[in-house]
């Protein structure tokens, strides 16, 4: 039987499409083992989002071939998109595959073991207009699965690679969305991350269709389905019409990641984000309107070229403003080919990672304020996992509905069930918590 093994970089989008990868490879008769060991084919799933991606996919893809250098080395993914050339000059690349045409993948690879050449099997992304199908039935985690809803993006910042390398928006067929949700649910998931690269922009490829009544249908005619989460929704993307179904929803998790990078209007406009800070201010206040406690995420980057200390304090104010119950802060980093890698004013690393820092710290204190509103509360938890503690092997660990992670003691099996656990000690970045019992066929109770 041949064998595969796989190295995913970079986002979560990434990681569904191994595991998509993965099955084709399965229907194929190979078998799956670990990275650091002999294979006959290795596939890498570059990322490309920085300079450093760039770096790290190299440097994944010279160990395969040192371990074992008559294997098929097959580079798919971002940084195989945007520069084929690049990765085919490593010598050892046998196989090419961008971000589309992976369903062929196994054809590339028979053809390259006829006859010995390099495939770049790498077209121009831009003139795709078709979601590619990539079903994932299960996944190697057992806990939450994703669900890819679609692909691309329209909105050219100017710090971002991605539309070069994942090409224009463009979303999946709803049955097909429906249908895969409801395998994931008859295959034991009790809770389903709608995942994508702008995930909410969703249906704005299609005439009559649209993310909220995507959000509806999945409600509605997913049988057995008790979670959804959405990854990421973009202030402009959070229409009336989203809030009604996040208000009448009960399967919705109180739990929204609303990206923001920057406070300043003047940094948002070099960003060429589509938004000011007071629209997305409005548009947090509408929601938590309708959702009182909800969990609002988001993004930050931090020293984007010209930003002065007056800009980031603005950003430091309003992300106060906010409330968030968490932060990913991102030092900015110049990427190759993009318009702000080109500005002027660069931004000095040591004021960069000083400011990272500061926001870091508030994002710490914020966290830990909104996770103390639910000590003595009663919240439903998913356990994930077991954690690995030799004094108390018997704790579990999962997400509450509006993402505060719990440890608690209980027994291995329930992983992946719904129960509800009393917080008893609220902290960040995890809180402690005591088991009270299973909910298995209570749907969201706790969303209303």
């Amino acid at each position: 039987m041949p064998t595969v093994a796989f190295h995913t970089l970079g986002c979560k989008v990434n990681h569904y499409e191994t595991e998509g990868i993965w099955r084709l490879f399965m229907d194929h008769g190979y078998e799956r083992v670990e990275f650091d060991q002999m294979a006959d084919v290795y596939v890498i799933n570059t990322c490309t989002v920085t300079n450093t991606g760039d770096k790290k996919s190299r440097q994944i893809i010279r160990r395969a071939i040192r371990k074992n250098p008559d294997a098929v080395v097959c580079v798919t993914g971002c940084y195989a998109q945007t520069s084929p050339g690049e990765v085919l000059a490593i010598p050892g690349v046998d196989v090419v595959v961008g971000t589309q045409d992976r369903k062929n993948m196994i054809q590339y690879i028979e053809e390259h073991q006829k006859t010995r050449l390099p495939v770049n099997a790498v077209s121009n992304i831009m003139k795709n207009r078709v979601f590619e199908e990539m079903d994932v039935p299960e996944f190697t985690d057992r806990t939450r699965a994703s669900l890819k809803i679609q692909e691309g993006c329209n909105n050219f910042c100017t710090f971002c690679i991605i539309p070069w390398s994942r090409g224009l928006l463009r979303s999946r067929k709803p049955e097909s969305v429906l249908q895969q949700a409801q395998r994931l649910v008859d295959a034991g998931y009790k809770e389903i991350v709608l995942t994508g690269i702008h995930t909410a922009g969703y249906g704005e490829d299609m005439p009559d269709y649209n993310f909220a009544m995507l959000l509806r249908d999945l409600e509605e005619k997913v049988n057995g389905l008790k979670r959804i989460r959405i990854s990421s929704i973009e202030a402009s993307q959070i229409t009336d019409e989203v809030i009604e179904v996040l208000d009448q929803s009960r399967k919705i998790v109180r739990h929204l990641h609303i990206p923001l990078q920057s406070g300043s209007n003047d940094v948002l406009k070099r960003m060429r984000r589509k938004y000011s800070a007071e629209f997305y201010y409005e548009k947090v206040k509408k929601i938590r309107k309708a959702l009182p406690d909800l969990a609002i995420t988001s993004d930050v980057i931090v020293g984007f070229p010209g930003e002065t200390e007056a800009e980031f304090m603005e950003t430091y104010e309003f992300v106060k403003q906010v409330g968030y119950s968490e932060l990913h802060v991102f030092p900015y980093s110049q990427r190759t080919g993009t318009p702000a890698a080109r500005m002027d004013n660069q931004v000095p690393k040591d004021v960069k990672e000083e400011r990272v820092h500061r926001l870091i710290d508030l994002s710490n204190k914020l966290a830990k304020q909104y996770a103390m509103r639910y000590e003595n509360e009663v919240l439903e938890v998913i356990p994930e996992e077991k954690v690995h503690d030799a004094e108390h092997p018997d704790i579990l660990a999962g997400y509450t509905d509006n993402y505060l992670k719990v440890q608690f003691r209980g027994t291995p099996d329930l992983i992946g069930k719904i129960v509800r656990v009393k917080i008893t000690k609220a902290d960040y970045p995890v809180n402690e918590g005591v088991f009270v019992r299973v909910m298995e066929d209570a749907t969201h109770a706790l969303a209303k």
